[in-house]
């Protein structure tokens, strides 16, 4: 896709979803952090019906380093999984603790030392809670519309990844991903898109443009 019809797309989605923000339920950057671990291979609507629980019984990292992983493994039990979940909120709030503070670091290279974290969760957790695009969330909605919609020809999220961060603008990036993910759940859905009531018609190489 040449940068003129990147532009018409970027202006349609704005359109349709200007607000576009992330979904998981959080109230600072410790929440959503295990709330997208959590969101692995599990959706948000999900995720946002385990938390409230969660962070009442465990609200900061230091005392979710310190809680019983049989519990954590009941709490986060309906989210796939489990053990290996509940082994990272527990390892991840403990390294948060020990290495930094007690502080989930607004650093890439710091985020990404956590059990549970790759770059999708730090990309989550930079742009959502702290306003930093080092990069563009790369979900399953934002792999398969990105390549409908001839944004990548690639099937590797992080190559899919580069692909959007060299044909979009820095200031972009974290509401181009919140876009695409509501746009895939409303419109774009994988086995039955919604051709006819996409504002992107127009611009989708689906439809032989």
């Amino acid at each position: 896709m040449d940068a003129n019809k990147i532009s018409k797309l970027t202006a349609v989605l704005k359109k349709a979803y200007p607000d576009a923000e992330c979904s998981l339920h959080h109230k600072d950057p410790f929440q959503l952090l295990i709330a997208t671990i959590l969101s692995a291979q599990c959706t948000d609507e999900r995720v946002n019906m385990v938390t409230p629980a969660l962070f009442k019984k465990y609200p900061g990292p230091a005392e979710m380093a310190k809680a019983p992983i049989a519990d954590l493994e009941k709490l986060v039990h309906s989210t796939g999984f489990y053990k290996n979940k509940a082994l990272s909120l527990k390892e991840a709030s403990k390294a948060i603790t020990e290495n930094f503070g007690g502080k989930v670091p607004g650093d890439m290279e710091k985020l990404l030392t956590l059990r549970g974290v790759a770059r999708k969760t730090a990309n989550v957790v930079l742009g959502s809670a702290f306003g930093i695009a080092a990069g563009i969330v790369v979900d399953t909605h934002v792999k398969r519309l990105s390549f409908r919609l001839g944004l990548t020809k690639e099937t590797d999220p992080a190559k899919i990844e580069q692909d959007l961060m060299k044909a979009l603008p820095n200031n972009d990036w974290i509401w181009f991903a919140h876009a695409l993910v509501l746009h895939g759940r409303a419109i774009c859905d994988a086995r039955k898109p919604l051709c006819e009531k996409c504002p992107a018609a127009g611009l989708c190489p689906r439809n032989g443009v």
